[in-house]
């Protein structure tokens, strides 16, 4: 293009060579501007009323600046070597400073090559075009958005709908083509293809664009972003309503050179486009916006008085804008010196035109000068204007309403959010307004359809090793191939519960129409190219794959494990009897025992109990074991609770113990021979795959010896080399795909079990890269999967419960050893209720009693010969209880623990003496027990003298015979306890002092 502006700009010099007139000499108030327009569209007029405004009204606000701009205004007639030669005329006989315009960007091509030479600024607001933006261009300015800006937003609506291929509809001009690698590579960032590309000539005839339209309809893409000149848009959407590709299930985009004058659109346009999306620059509404659209529709009324009413666009006021920012940048730099250009010396050649004497500086002026327009943030710092927000439509009716927008900071948005928290967005459909699709449908398009011209899908299948999964032939009939298998059963239920109908056939890998040798790899790589529109079967899911196809999400479960013989065992460990328990558990239970007996001993040494003393271990057992029931060794009630708990802690323990120690003692381990797939390759053993699967290459890339690796294309090949073992010719262990090798596991249960050891996607259907099928046959398989149905389809080809039947799938885990964590709240719970008895104890033995028992070293004495019958009860502590209740002859009973003594006329006792008689009895001295009532026999009595106390326990039955009555007293024990005891003898009498406490208990 560099080169024909060149010619065009020598052809122009030449027409203009020998002009009469030099540049006229302007006054010294005006400063002169040439704007080129095409005056006979629609938009050309529509600029000239706003720039015509802005120039008014500037100077109707800044009355006194000088010099003024006087604009002269010509004609390019949409024709590139017109706007050329416009540009001669303005700068050779205007010696214009700044050039506006013109409309396309082709014309702003040629003419910004005449501002590069002549140093004169040339300011474009409606040339888009990317390819303006360089550094060969430095005196273009672009006073609106580039067409790459707007690719993002564009990227990003699709993303949000989840479309996954577009079709761009653009002209065959520099404004049509000049977006489209912008637009490319932003749909690659989303990972959406461009599967064709609709080209349209300016001179094309209604015909031919009908005649392309029909060709899109063939495809399966219904996506279309239409980037033209509106009135070339006008004739492809008023056509594509025609043979009905504005209907339900089709998406139309417009980019913003069409979206932003879609209120200058003729209203049947407008009906024909109803339900299309466009990315628009957003104009933040104003008052002055608002009084400047009543202006110039009048404006426009008067100069156009044929034209109907419209409504000014974006570019209206981005001319507008501009107006303004010269004007103001020729105030600021102060020009006051008539001469405007320099000429050269010579004036017949190429530089004749000479250069701008305020061109660098006025740019510099106008780049740096920024300010708030009717546009909105009017900023040309980098040559162009900065984009901000877009704003996204969806025609509707006569007009069009709005459902979001987009910047580069947010995304889309359903809202703007000027100097707020923007909540979290996910980025999709949800986070804009509801569409009115075309067809005035609701429901969002899934961007593509099956093909309407009755070709069905093509379906690559191929014969695997394993014909469970898939096998394929051709039928003797018809001569179509048939296939059959797990992996073609949950194909064809996915494509059923597709919402849309999908008409497949199926194609044998390995005809003359592929370029295969068998393999997995080659099987794929047929549809990448392009043999066929799908490979299905058992396919593994690998990363090298995903370069040239894409997968559904995998049908089966995932990894890739070792086929090795197995070894049964049973544990024979001589310390076995301690692993049920943890090392932890079995320390803290001890501890409790220890804890409970020193509580318990604690308890029985308050309650004074004999048993206590003794052997420690003879009293652990006693105590634990035959002392909660029918026995009387513990005593103290709360010893007996603590116990019960202990005992309740024990069984538990104890049956949980049981149960570990019977598993691990009778529970089938199988111990894989080979464990480890690093070990295996150390070893040198030779090893096996399938032949073609990714299998053989997964193993190089392990650092297997390539001479160690055997291939097998039969079941029985592999199975008959793993019985014979790597040192009879055959193999050590076979490596599979996990599926295929549950398959094998269902057939050869006892021998084999399997080492998983690298994980791997499963089993999947591959599609050509970008393929809108994947999204929607992934969701039906999650659908298949998900259900009963895949159920079915395994009973069907592999077995009932094949999973099940057979134990071998793995090593059997080891029962795991119980540990504290499990019996934390029985602990727990033992400890609390321990120490809480043991604390109630030791309070209650603490506690000071209330109530004195008697009065304390009071004595009671006598005078000889003192008779039984006349004793008075003595006083001070002393306690006798009687057996029976009966009295001796006149004798008074003792009453309540007092002690008598005498003097004189008794006569003493001896120790273990036995007395018998009817009243009138002396009582003995020196402990000795008297008892009475009738006839009443004490036989076998021992009484044990100490100086802390006496203890006296009988071993025989005592018979009463009370009133023609039997009692029978078994078992009797009697304790005396006697704190202090003092005896004296002498011949004129006896005084006993006996102190503390007596009880008999039966």
């Amino acid at each position: 293009m560099e080169r024909a502006s060149q010619i065009t700009f020598f052809l122009l010099l030449i027409i203009h060579f020998g002009a009469a007139q030099n540049a006229t000499t302007s006054g010294a108030d005006e400063f002169p501007v040439g704007v080129i327009l095409d005056l006979d569209s629609l938009g050309g007029k529509m600029t000239r009323t706003s720039i015509l405004m802005a120039l008014e009204d500037f100077y109707a606000v800044h009355r006194n600046y000088s010099p003024k701009l006087v604009l002269h205004i010509r004609d390019s007639k949409s024709n590139n070597v017109q706007a050329a030669s416009a540009a001669l005329d303005l700068l050779e006989n205007y010696s214009v400073q700044v050039i506006i315009g013109p409309q396309t960007s082709s014309q702003a091509a040629f003419v910004s090559d005449l501002g590069n030479k002549t140093q004169v600024p040339v300011i474009s607001f409606t040339a888009t075009s990317p390819s303006l933006y360089s550094g060969s261009l430095p005196y273009f300015v672009r006073a609106t958005l580039s067409d790459s800006t707007q690719v993002n937003s564009i990227a990003s609506l699709i993303k949000a709908y989840g479309w996954r291929q577009v079709v761009p509809i653009y002209e065959e001009t520099d404004y049509g083509r000049g977006v489209i690698p912008y637009l490319i590579d932003a749909l690659q960032e989303i990972d959406a293809r461009v599967p064709y590309r609709s080209v349209i000539p300016l001179s094309a005839t209604t015909e031919q664009i009908t005649q392309e339209l029909y060709k899109l309809m063939t495809m399966q893409t219904r996506v279309f972003v239409v980037h033209m000149s509106p009135d070339l848009a006008s004739i492809l959407f008023t056509k594509a309503k025609e043979v009905g590709m504005m209907k339900k299930g089709f998406v139309w985009i417009m980019t913003d050179g069409l979206t932003n004058v879609i209120d200058s659109m003729d209203p049947s346009v407008m009906d024909a486009m109803n339900g299309v999306l466009g990315v628009k620059f957003y104009t933040p509404k104003s008052a002055e916006l608002d009084n400047f659209t009543i202006r110039w529709n009048r404006r426009l009324q008067i100069d156009n008085p044929n034209d109907p009413p419209l409504k000014p666009t974006i570019f209206e006021l981005w001319g507008y804008d501009t107006i303004w920012a010269v004007a103001q940048a020729v105030e600021n730099l102060g020009i006051k010196n008539k001469t405007s250009f320099q000429k050269p010396a010579v004036a017949r050649n190429m530089t004749s035109l000479g250069t701008s004497v305020y061109g660098p500086d006025l740019l510099k002026t106008i780049l740096q000068y920024k300010f708030r327009g009717l546009s909105g943030h009017f900023d040309l710092s980098g040559r162009q204007l900065q984009a901000s927000t877009f704003q996204i439509i969806n025609v509707v009716g006569k007009g069009w309403q709005q459902i979001g927008f987009w910047t580069a900071e947010n995304g889309i948005s359903r809202r703007l959010y000027h100097g707020e928290a923007m909540p979290h967005h996910s980025g999709l459909a949800s986070d804009l307004n509801p569409v009115i699709w075309p067809g005035k449908s609701t429901e969002i398009p899934r961007g593509w359809e099956a093909p309407v011209n009755g070709k069905k899908l093509r379906v690559g299948v191929h014969v695997s090793v394993y014909p469970q999964f898939m096998t394929s032939g051709k039928d003797p009939i018809t001569g179509a191939t048939k296939a059959s298998g797990l992996s073609i059963d949950v194909f064809e239920e996915a494509v059923k519960r597709l919402p849309y109908a999908l008409p497949y056939e199926y194609v044998a890998f390995g005809t003359t129409n592929d370029t295969s040798s068998g393999g997995y790899d080659d099987f794929i790589y047929q549809v990448y190219l392009k043999k066929y529109d799908v490979a299905i079967g058992d396919i593994t899911i690998s990363h090298n794959r995903t370069s040239y196809v894409d997968f559904t999400l995998p049908y089966t479960e995932s990894g890739v494990a070792m086929v090795v013989p197995a070894k049964s065992s049973r544990t024979n460990k001589a310390w076995i009897f301690v692993e049920p328990l943890s090392r932890g558990l079995w320390l803290r239970s001890i501890g409790l025992l220890f804890y409970t007996w020193f509580v318990v001993c604690i308890l029985e040494l308050l309650e004074n109990n004999i048993n206590i003393t003794g052997e420690v271990l003879r009293n652990i057992g006693i105590m634990t074991f035959f002392s909660l029931f029918g026995d009387n060794r513990v005593r103290h009630l709360l010893s007996r609770i603590v116990l019960i708990v202990w005992v309740f802690f024990f069984l538990v323990l104890s049956a949980s113990y049981t149960a570990n120690l019977a598993t691990m003692l009778t529970i089938r381990q199988l111990n894989p021979t080979i464990t480890d797939i690093h070990d295996l390759r150390r070893s040198g053993d030779y090893v096996g795959c399938t032949h073609g699967s990714y299998v053989q290459s997964l193993l190089e890339q392990l650092n297997f010896d390539k001479s160690k690796i055997k291939t097998y294309s039969t079941y029985d090949g592999f199975y008959s080399a793993l019985s014979k073992g790597s040192k009879n010719g055959g193999i050590a262990a076979f490596i599979h795909e996990v599926p295929y090798i549950r398959l094998f596991l269902a057939r050869n249960c006892k021998g084999y079990t399997m080492v998983p050891f690298y994980k791997a996607a499963g089993f999947g259907y591959a599609f050509p890269k970008g393929s809108p099928l994947v999204g929607d046959i992934s969701k039906a398989i999650l659908s298949v999967i998900g259900g009963d149905t895949i159920n079915q389809i395994e009973k069907k080809w592999i077995g009932v419960g094949y999973e099940n039947n057979c134990n071998n799938a793995g090593r059997a885990p080891d029962p795991d050893e119980l540990t504290f964590g499990s019996f934390r709240g029985l602990f727990k719970l033992n400890v609390a209720i321990t120490t809480s008895c043991f604390v109630v104890a030791v309070i209650i033995y603490l506690y000071p009693r209330n109530e004195q028992r008697g009065q304390n070293g009071e004595q009671a004495q006598g005078n000889g010969g003192e008779q039984a019958g006349d004793r008075q009860p003595g006083h001070n502590g002393g306690q006798a209880q009687e057996n029976g209740g009966g009295q001796a002859g006149g004798e008074q009973p003792i009453q309540n623990g007092e002690q008598a003594q005498g003097n004189g006329g008794g006569q003493p006792g001896h120790n273990g003496a036995q007395a018998q008689g009817n009243g009138g009895e002396q009582p003995g001295h020196n402990g000795e027990q008297a008892q009475g009532n009738g006839g009443e026999q004490a036989g076998g009595a021992m009484v044990q003298q100490s100086p802390m106390g006496v203890q006296e326990e009988t071993g025989q039955q005592t018979s009463e015979d009370a009133r023609g009555g039997m009692v029978q007293l078994s078992l009797v024990r009697v304790e005396e306890v006697i704190g202090q005891q003092t005896s004296d003898h002498t011949h004129d009498g006896s005084t006993v002092t006996d102190t503390g406490r007596r009880s008999l208990s039966t």
